[in-house]
């Protein structure tokens, strides 16, 4: 496969930078990573380092305080040692061994005693994440959390049945399959806010975290589609259009951007709309200021998701990629 070119793509928020307390975050994590016991392989280490989640931490929250962005690295560091198991190891391969294993991991984000340093750590992050925060926003936190595992297994069951699904179909499946939902329910975290009800279920505040949502995994998609080919993970919006055009992966590329343009235009719509709801349903006070506040950090998270995938050596280097499947499963999978 030839090397894909980029489209320019339409970006209409303007970036923040980083968070200066990056390499603060990013040495605290690992320190994190060893202390419960998680070992990385020599190809799991140098993958982590290529992904940097210190680096998508920051750009994400840039003004996030030095506590806070740590709590989001470490999330976003054991994400990315899931994604891989997953993704690329024996585990995404192996449907039953994904389940069991996907069914431990939600069994200890519901209370289980945790057993493999994967689990403790999961159980570590529960507790530094939910401690002081409303029973609401765990109950949508766990579900959002256990959605995002839930869909390593779909893609194992699918994978090896030798099935793709259909676009409609991975468009759903895609929702949950990103982190983003998580790092929204984060970002709340961040800010030291949590929306009533009232703010959450407003139309055009859905619109807008969708949109976020569908922006950041599409994103992924186009940028991460020539390291995918090279592990042969096909659960990737770009694949699937040009499964279904008929056309070059090039091409299918360029049709993506395309359509990452009209999320990021979706999104300045929803941010109108939000405001004249506001208005009409009479939202004031901190509800108000909430949804203001999550307005002005949802282009900075766009922004910076943006940025990241162009930054870091996970997406920029897919000649890099390494394929890892000796054994059941890593170490830090196992009692």
């Amino acid at each position: 496969m030839g090397q894909i070119v980029l489209p320019v793509l339409h970006m209409p928020f303007r970036g923040a930078g980083c968070n200066p307390g990056a390499a603060q975050a990013g040495e605290a994590a690992h320190r994190w990573a060893g202390e419960q016991g998680l070992v990385l392989s020599s190809v799991a280490r140098t993958r982590m380092l290529r992904a940097r989640p210190e680096l998508r931490a920051s750009l994400l929250f840039p003004e996030a305080p030095p506590d806070r962005l740590g709590l989001v690295c470490r999330w976003i560091f054991w994400a990315l040692l899931v994604d891989d198991e997953f993704d690329d190891g024996p585990a995404g391969h192996d449907p039953r061994l994904c389940g069991d294993t996907v069914g431990r991991l939600v069994e200890v984000f519901d209370g289980a005693v945790p057993r493999s340093p994967v689990e403790r750590a999961l159980n570590d992050l529960r507790e530094r994440t939910c401690t002081g925060r409303s029973p609401e926003w765990v109950r949508r936190f766990g579900s959002h959390t256990v959605r995002w595992l839930w869909t390593r297994y779909a893609e194992a069951a699918e994978r090896a049945a030798g099935q793709l699904p259909s676009r409609a179909d991975f468009a759903r499946h895609r929702r949950d399959s990103g982190m983003m939902p998580m790092l929204l329910d984060l970002h709340e975290v961040v800010a030291g806010v949590d929306l009533p009800g009232t703010a959450r279920s407003l139309p055009a505040y859905i619109a807008l975290r969708e949109a976020v949502i569908a922006h950041a995994g599409l994103c992924n998609d186009i940028c991460s589609v020539e390291k995918e080919a090279v592990v042969g993970h096909g659960h990737n919006a770009v694949v699937l259009v040009q499964r279904d055009r008929g056309c070059t992966l090039q091409q299918a590329v360029d049709e993506a951007g395309v359509q990452l343009s009209r999320i990021a235009e979706r999104q300045q719509r929803a941010e109108k709309e939000l405001a004249r709801q506001m208005r009409a349903a009479g939202v004031e006070g901190p509800a108000r200021l909430a949804l203001e506040r999550c307005v002005r950090d949802y282009r900075a998270l766009v922004r910076g998701d943006f940025d990241y995938h162009a930054r870091a050596e996970r997406y920029t280097r897919p000649d890099l990629a390494e394929v890892d499947r000796q054994g059941p499963l890593s170490r830090s999978f196992t009692v």
